[in-house]
């Protein structure tokens, strides 16, 4: 796997970062916590903030094992909250692997847009080209 990965994982064009929204993975704490400190320097290096506010931790309960949930997520001295599920590129993750929260979220957001536009759709004095 690292062969085929091995061209994003070299260093980070930093002229075009511009997303905010970034996952760390690991299978420890302690991997986060590197992992999240390596990224925090770095990116401190090059004149940009990790958000400590922001920043939050999700524990992955995928597989049916018991994994002891030991320690801290740190950014620095500050303590990382832990989270059931957060929102990511659009999209809710669950801790659990459940879709649930995600699915609904679509469907209220595709009514929401539905009903901003029922005015249109209802107005006869609207042309059909615009409808």
């Amino acid at each position: 796997m690292d062969e085929l990965t091995r061209h994003i994982q070299e260093d980070i064009p930093w002229c075009m970062l511009f997303a905010d929204d970034i996952i760390l993975v690991d299978e420890t704490k302690d991997g986060v916590n590197r992992k999240l400190e390596l990224r925090r320097n770095t990116l401190e290096s090059k004149g940009f903030k990790l958000s400590r506010t922001k920043t939050e931790y999700m524990h992955c309960e995928f597989r049916n094992t018991r994994y002891r949930d030991d320690g801290v997520v740190k950014l620095g001295e500050v303590e990382v909250p832990k989270v059931n599920h957060f929102r990511y590129l659009g999209s809710i993750i669950q801790n659990d692997g459940n879709i649930e929260n995600d699915v609904t979220h679509r469907i209220q957001a595709g009514w929401k847009k539905l009903q901003s536009a029922t005015w249109v759709i209802c107005d006869r004095d609207v042309p059909t080209k615009l409808k």
